[in-house]
C-alpha cells in the first residue's frame, strides 16, 4: 500500500513523505488489515493532515484481487473517519488526468511528472507510493479547501497576514 503527504506552503507544493507500507506474505488478512489501520492512523496523528484523499475503486477482471483492495481501502478510509478528517476519493483517471493530462498516462509517466512538480531528486523504489502521491495532488489540484495558508491561529495572525481587508 503506497502513501503521500503533500502540503502547500505559500503557493507551492511541497512533499512531506511518501513511501510504501510492506506486508509480508506471513500476515494473515486480518493482520495486514490491521496493519493498514494502525499506519493510517500513526500518519494521521504524526502528521496532522486536514483530509484524507484515496483512489476509488476500479473494475479489474480478477475479483479476488478487487475485493482485498476494497477491504485495505475501507480500513483505509475507516482509520481517517476514526479520526473525523473528510475523506475524498478520486478515480485512477481523474488522478491520471489531473497530473499527466491523459487519463490514459501510465504510472511510470505520472511518477515522472510528480518528480517534475514535486522536484523530487530521488525516486521511491514503488510506483505505489507515487500513486498515492499522485491522488493528494489531484485533491490539491481540484481546490482542496483547507490550505495551510488560509489557516490563522488566532485574530492577531489573521490581521498581520491580512493588511487593509479590514475597515
Amino acid at each position: 500500500m503506497g502513501f503521500g503527504l503533500i502540503s502547500r506552503k505559500n503557493k507551492q507544493l511541497v512533499l512531506i513523505q511518501m513511501d510504501v507500507l510492506k506486508l509480508g506474505n506471513k500476515l494473515t488478512s486480518g493482520e495486514k488489515l490491521s496493519a493498514i489501520f494502525h499506519k493510517v492512523l500513526e500518519l494521521i496523528d504524526t502528521h496532522r493532515p486536514d483530509e484524507f484523499a484515496i483512489e476509488a475503486p476500479f473494475y479489474g477482471k480478477n475479483v479476488q484481487s478487487m475485493l482485498k483492495l476494497g477491504r485495505a481501502q475501507g480500513v483505509a478510509i475507516a482509520a481517517a473517519v476514526y479520526r473525523q478528517l473528510p475523506i475524498f476519493e478520486y478515480s485512477p483517471r481523474k488522478v491520471k488526468q489531473s497530473i499527466t493530462g491523459r487519463g490514459a498516462a501510465s504510472k511510470e509517466q505520472v511518477a515522472a511528472m510528480l518528480f517534475r512538480l514535486l522536484q523530487v531528486s530521488n525516486p521511491p523504489d514503488y510506483l505505489d507510493a507515487t500513486d498515492a502521491v499522485a491522488v493528494a495532488m489531484c485533491h490539491m489540484f481540484q481546490g482542496a479547501p483547507k490550505q495551510e495558508e488560509d489557516r490563522y491561529s488566532g485574530w492577531e495572525a489573521f490581521i498581520s497576514r491580512n493588511p487593509g481587508r479590514l475597515g
